[in-house]
Order: structure tokens, then C-alpha cells, then sequence
């Protein structure tokens, strides 16, 4: 009988792959290219739990994302600090 292995005990550079592909490909460029970015200069220094919770990011709807990240409206309180490390990744980026 074969179990099912949970995506949190996945190999762990296979998840960060994963999560990057899901970043660079979302529904509205300006998404790809701030989660993209992000994905690629972060992800790899985050916190299993922080990686639970962008994954769960990464489900919600790309123009809600883009109105939380550029400050229209504000995220979940449970992605709160989340969206301001993105929103800060991408500041710095630009600059």
C-alpha cells in the first residue's frame, strides 16, 4: 500500500523549486516579476512556517495580491507581514 507524502515533508530544495515556478508564474506580469524576484532572492533563507505561509499566498488572487503588496488595500492580517517583506523586497529592488 502506498502512503501519500505531505508537500510540508517533500524534499525541501524540490518545494523551493515548486514555490519559485508558482512565483514567476502567476495571472498579471507585475506579479510575476514581484513575486518572481522575490522568490529568487528569498525564499531559500525562510522559515519552514514562513514557507507554509507564502504557499498559501500563492493561492490567493493575483489582482488582490497587487492591491495588498502596492499598499490599495490591506492583506489578511494573517499575511500581513508577509505582504510588507514583499512590498519591501520590491522597493528595494526598484531602487
Amino acid at each position: 500500500m502506498t502512503t501519500r507524502t505531505p508537500a510540508t515533508t517533500e524534499d525541501p530544495d524540490a518545494r523551493l523549486r515548486k514555490l519559485g515556478m508558482r512565483s514567476w508564474r502567476r495571472g498579471i506580469k507585475e506579479m510575476d516579476i514581484i513575486l518572481g524576484h522575490f522568490s529568487d532572492d528569498r525564499l531559500a533563507v525562510l522559515d519552514p512556517d514562513t514557507l507554509d505561509l507564502y504557499d498559501a499566498l500563492l493561492s490567493e488572487n493575483d489582482q488582490d495580491l497587487y492591491q495588498w503588496v502596492s499598499g490599495q488595500a490591506a492583506p489578511p492580517e494573517r499575511f500581513a507581514g508577509l505582504v510588507g517583506d514583499i512590498a519591501d523586497h520590491a522597493v528595494t529592488r526598484t531602487r
